[in-house]
């Protein structure tokens, strides 16, 4: 199944020159959608206020304590969120245009999970901003079999609790805004790839990876074709349905395939 190798070595060698070679490209198109939480430690300043400027960590019920606003929660907050929130504050009666600027000084540890067709599945804490792809690497990358997606899955996910990655646009188009980032408790689910079977008389009968909208003669196609040999027009798929097998006769060419099936083409008989 050399077109499969195939596969599996370019996915490795772009993952591997996209983290060496070029780091930027590990960033999504918003870098900041990063949440803050209990444990992380901010610096908050302000524009021409030095003596506002204040380094906090984030307590236990998500606040922060700052000069002349008191508490104010950071929470699930990204780090603009936060800026625009103190902004709006400290406009409140305190400052004239206020011009706020947070940096996160130390991150929290956080626990995600990825499972699936990874070398390395398991539990694992990352610090600071991560994105899918590190996550990956951390995982010691894609096993052959993997699908070229990522679905994540996490109910604090407001907005997206589940986000689909497609992983050849990421990988082999170098397509960041696919690059999401991970947050706390994320459960990342890389699925095995969906193939399907061609045997008989075909140039290359083999295992190929399957694709939406697959017909039969487009499944032949990838197979080369029909040998002189064969007999076409009394095709057979073998589907396998409710964990029983089924012979499908009279197939068209025009049938569409669905995963795991079995298509044989026969010898004809002059």
């Amino acid at each position: 199944m050399k077109h499969q190798v195939n596969v599996v070595l370019i996915k490795q060698i772009v993952f591997f020159v996209c983290l060496v070679f070029f780091p930027g490209f590990l960033q999504p198109a918003a870098a900041q959608d990063y949440l803050l939480g209990e444990g992380d430690v901010v610096t908050v300043s302000v524009y021409e206020q030095p003596d506002i400027k204040t380094t906090v960590r984030i307590s236990g019920d998500g606040m922060i304590s700052l000069p002349l606003l008191g508490q104010v929660s950071a929470q699930n907050l990204s780090v603009k969120q936060l800026e625009d929130k103190i902004e709006k504050l400290l406009a409140d009666g305190y400052i004239v245009n206020p011009q706020v600027h947070v940096f996160v000084e130390e991150f929290r540890g956080r626990k995600v999970t990825i499972l699936g067709e990874v070398a390395s599945p398991g539990v694992y804490e990352i610090q600071g901003h991560t994105t899918i792809l590190e996550l990956i690497s951390k995982a010691n990358g894609l096993t052959e079999n993997a699908a070229e997606k990522a679905i994540i899955q996490n109910k604090a996910r407001t907005t997206l609790p589940v986000v689909e990655v497609d992983l050849a646009l990421l990988m082999k188009e170098g397509q960041s805004s696919q690059n999401v980032s991970i947050t706390d408790g994320d459960h990342v689910y890389i699925p095995k790839k969906e193939v399907f079977y061609v045997s008989g008389q075909v140039k290359k009968p083999d295992v190929y990876n399957y694709e939406q909208g697959l017909t039969v003669i487009k499944a032949l196609t990838m197979a080369g074709g029909p040998t002189d040999k064969a007999s076409p027009d009394r095709t057979r798929i073998i589907r396998t349905k409710d964990g029983k097998e089924h012979l499908i006769k009279g197939v068209r060419m025009d049938m569409r395939v669905l995963p795991d099936d079995v298509i044989m083409v026969p010898e004809s008989y002059f």
